[in-house]
């Protein structure tokens, strides 16, 4: 059966069951404070199972894109080792929010698999969880009574709270849950032991297939669990192993969800991938082959939901995942340049059809991925650089584990390929040094991003928030819930929540609104609104005095005003470079706050001055032009895009949406905006740049801004007007400074030229012969350039020559000293010298490095107090 068959029976069953299929939210989540990536298929709907929303339907179905890289069996660096874990995967699911629960669940499910795609029965086990005491969670006598209907009780397996009790965190719903695992293995395996035995200890052919999570239970934060108000369930099958199952063979990657990626890699690669490897060197061609398909899907649906590789975040995560690939491409199948990029194509014929997302994105997904890849294979080679120094400093074989850590975490060279150089060299890493070094990194890391979570103190009862902002800033309220939290990073902080709040939540690039609470007796300032599981939540850092009173609700208005405008601007801007560029133009990422505007874009080429004008020229003729807002609060999402309205890859949208239309410019927007372009008064670029390949950034400021940024330069020019001498005519003073200038520069380098004369003639009687060489090692009086040409002269006066020469620059704090070495050619050949190694380890004594060709090379350092023994040293290179 292939993989998209599949899924459609899948969906096709529930649909049958009367759940609504659902399509799958983007693998980014842009508003969940608690997670960077969807890791479950359940994640999505989280808002749901706390009560803070209402679901389409009370029977849910879809497949999820998920991404895990950590957790139980997910540690990214094991991915790829093993045949059946991913980083991302697709989850097959079904909800009921409450509506069925234990009895329909398991019944479908045993329906789906043996009767649907045909499972034998007798390959498959069931668990169910065997109580907590401690917890006074009881054994789940429900599920196992259904289960011993459908299948002998030799095959239920009773399973711990580690197995079989699902958690959404360390609070919130939870509850035991009811695995399904599958024995695949040959029956000459099966007669040896039991697959009983094996359920949940990593064999690969006995594997997890589907959980069913029975939320009935509430994790508050002391641990204590308290009863639901309805009873919930949450399946999710993981999709690849199904396929594994029912295509008959032993590894995901043996199933038409990987093979394609996998044939395309050999082709590329002109590796082999063996379904059983004979030796250790076929087994690293395989891990590494099965690393990059794996790798690649997660890197690509991440770019095309709109998540750019970075140094930060969840951009860290994505940057992270394909670096691993790369490593493992140049080391075990010896590729140098990019290559995975072109993956993309395979993936797009194939996952296309079910996610239009990576089809519509795949060039820039290309365009991405391929500049990634160059990028970090310019590391690798300043790494292999960097990695020498190392080497040729350490004493004895064993390299310091500190040392490797540094290579990691400053220049992201891999510790595995710094393990290997080293073994292929004869030396040993010190792991434990290396170990260490993670450890503290990885403690500091947590505890400065460690957050305590109080429970929520509930003062009305039902989650109901209704929000104003659109048309008012100024409201009356009542606290509904708060709790507490405390961090590191902000401290001890209150999260409230109102019933009527005029507050924005930070969402879609616009910042979450400031402002006040204000009673008889208190004013708390809020700091930041943000959206949790579908909550307004406030942040201040007091609570009142009187919780239960009611308060006055005042948004900054200052702040929300200029936001506004800059949010305007930016949906005008967008407009001006689809007119101006091209309709290949989509967002990729915005910033919006008071002080100016980010907008990140897919295009393929550095902006010239005149298309920047023409952005600007475009947006302040629709100021001028006094556009009004024409506001649709509620409209279906498909007549919203078929009458023009741009919607975004990577955004989650509901069946109603809100448009925004400022003349022709029409998007789908949940901000905050001006009522007429006027207010906006002017729109000016202040950057413009590249973030990824494929993708350009413009930073703008509007309003306020204008008015300081042109002040700003007002005063600049009065600066220069002043410092000429306040000439009539300032851009013909300027012009006549340049000329006066390059006169002066001309007759400094003629000067200096005859200098370098001058001193080639004193030093030529300083030249030793040593070991047949003609030596020189001098400081002297120049520059770095005048040095270098010196070296050069008195290269002129031999084919055997040797010079070292050093410079350094006084009126820098500490100095600024320079080594520069000259080799001649015939004897780079003649004695395999090397320039560069010879700054490299000259370079050390003034604190600094450096490098160049074999027979010229440059070193800069930060120690005048080393040029001494630099010299001295010299000489060692030639006896």
């Amino acid at each position: 059966m292939k993989s998209q068959d599949v899924r459609k029976q899948f969906l096709n069953f529930f649909e049958g069951k009367g759940h609504l299929i659902v399509p799958s939210a983007p693998i980014v989540l842009k508003e969940d404070p608690t997670l960077m990536f969807n890791n479950s298929g359940m994640a999505q709907f989280k808002e749901y199972f706390l009560g803070n929303g209402t679901p389409k339907s009370n029977r849910i179905a879809d497949t999820q894109k998920c991404l895990r890289v950590s957790g139980k069996h997910n540690d990214l660096e094991e991915v790829g080792i093993d045949t059946y874990h991913h980083t991302m995967f697709e989850m097959l699911g079904n909800w009921s929010f409450g509506d069925y629960f234990k009895k329909e669940a398991i019944n479908w499910a045993w329906e789906l698999l043996t009767e649907v795609y045909k499972i034998p029965k007798d390959i498959l086990y069931v668990s169910v969880f065997e109580g907590n005491p401690d917890e006074n969670v009881p054994f789940d006598q429900e599920a196992y009574d259904i289960w011993k209907t459908l299948i002998s009780e030799d095959r239920i397996i009773l399973g711990n709270k580690k197995d079989n009790f699902w958690e959404m965190g360390e609070q919130g719903p939870c509850g035991p849950c009811s695995e399904i695992h599958v024995d695949i293995r040959s029956a000459e395996e099966k007669a040896k032991i039991s697959g009983k035995e094996l359920v949940n200890n990593d064999h690969p052919h006995v594997v997890e297939i589907w959980n069913n999570v029975f939320m009935e239970f509430n994790r508050k934060a002391d641990g204590s669990l308290e009863k639901l108000p309805a009873q919930h369930v949450d399946t999710g099958m993981g999709f690849e192993r199904l396929c594994m199952v029912l295509q008959g063979v032993q590894s995901n990657y043996d199933t038409d969800v990987f093979s394609p990626i996998i044939q395309h890699i050999e082709k590329i690669t002109g590796a082999k991938y063996t379904v059983k490897a004979k030796d250790d060197e076929e087994e690293k061609i395989n891990i590494a082959i099965r690393v990059i398909a794996d790798h690649v899907r997660a890197v690509a649906f991440a770019i095309a939901d709109g998540q750019l590789p970075s140094n930060t975040g969840a951009g860290y995560v994505i940057r992270r995942i394909l670096r691993r690939a790369i490593r493992y491409g140049f080391t075990f199948l010896n590729t140098k340049e990019a290559f995975i990029y072109q993956l993309v194509a395979t993936l797009s014929d194939q996952m296309g059809g079910s996610f239009p997302e990576i089809t519509a994105q795949k060039n820039l997904v290309m365009n991405v991925i391929k500049e990634e890849e160059n990028s970090f294979l310019r590391t690798l080679d300043q790494g292999l650089q960097l990695l020498e120094n190392v080497i040729s400093s350490t004493q004895g074989k064993l390299v310091s584990g500190q040392k490797a850590f540094e290579l990691y975490d400053t220049f992201g060279f891999p510790i595995d390929l710094t393990a290997l150089i080293l073994r292929e060299r004869g030396y040993e890493l010190d792991e434990a040094g290396f170990d260490k070094a993670m450890l503290e990194q990885k403690t500091r890391s947590r505890a400065a991003s460690e957050v305590s979570t109080e429970d929520w103190v509930i003062l009305e009862e039902g989650n109901y928030e209704t929000f104003v902002g659109y048309d008012q800033i100024e409201n009356e309220v009542k606290i509904t819930r708060f709790r507490k939290t405390d961090s590191k990073k902000d401290g001890v902080l209150f999260q409230i929540v109102l019933n009527n709040t005029p507050f924005y939540p930070e969402g879609g690039g616009q910042v979450g609104d400031k402002g006040v609470l204000i009673s008889a007796n208190d004013t708390i300032q809020i700091i930041d609104t943000k959206k949790e599981n579908n909550l307004i939540v406030h942040f201040s850092k007091q609570l009142p005095e009187n919780v239960q009173a009611t308060f006055e609700a005042k948004v900054d208005s200052g702040l929300r005003d200029l936001t506004s405008r800059n949010h305007s601007a930016t949906h005008l801007m967008h407009q001006a470079l689809r007119s101006i560029l091209g309709t290949h133009v989509e967002q990729k990422g915005s910033l919006v706050n008071p002080n100016y505007l980010r907008f990140d874009f897919s295009h393929f080429a550095k902006m010239t001055e005149v298309e920047l004008q023409q952005v600007e020229d475009f947006v302040n003729a629709r100021i001028q032009e006094q556009l009004p807002l024409i506001e649709r609060r509620s409209i279906p999402f498909a007549q919203a895009v078929s009458e023009g309205a741009m919607a975004l890859f990577g955004e989650k949208y509901g069946d109603e949406v809100r448009a925004i239309k400022f003349g022709e410019s029409m998007e789908l927007c949940g901000g905050i905006h001006v009522k007429n372009t006027a207010e906006i008064w002017h729109f000016k670029i202040v950057s413009e740049g590249a973030v990824a390949a494929g993708i350009r950034r413009i930073e703008a400021i509007t309003s306020d801004a204008v008015k300081t940024h042109f002040a700003s330069y007002e005063t600049t020019l009065n600066e220069v007007k002043e410092a000429l001498k306040n000439p009539q005519d300032i851009l013909k003073a300027v012009h006549s400074l340049q000329e006066e200038n390059g006169k002066l520069s001309k007759q400094i380098e003629a000067l200096m030229k005859d200098k370098v004369k001058t001193i080639k003639v004193t030093l030529a009687s300083e030249i030793k012969t040593v070991n047949g060489v003609q030596f020189l090692a001098k400081q002297v009086d120049l520059d770095p350039n005048g040095a270098k040409d010196l070296a050069y002269e008195l290269g002129t006066l031999g084919t055997n020559v040797f010079v070292i020469l050093a410079t350094d620059d006084p009126e820098v704090s500490g100095g600024k000293p320079t080594i520069s070495c000259y080799i001649s050619k015939e004897l780079v050949a003649e004695k395999s010298l090397n320039a560069g190694n010879v700054v490299r380890e000259l370079g050390k004594y003034i604190q600094g490095g450096g490098g160049g060709q074999p027979f010229f090379a440059t070193a800069g350092g930060k120690n005048s107090l080393g040029i001494a023994e630099a010299l001295e040293k010299a000489m060692d290179f030639i006896k």
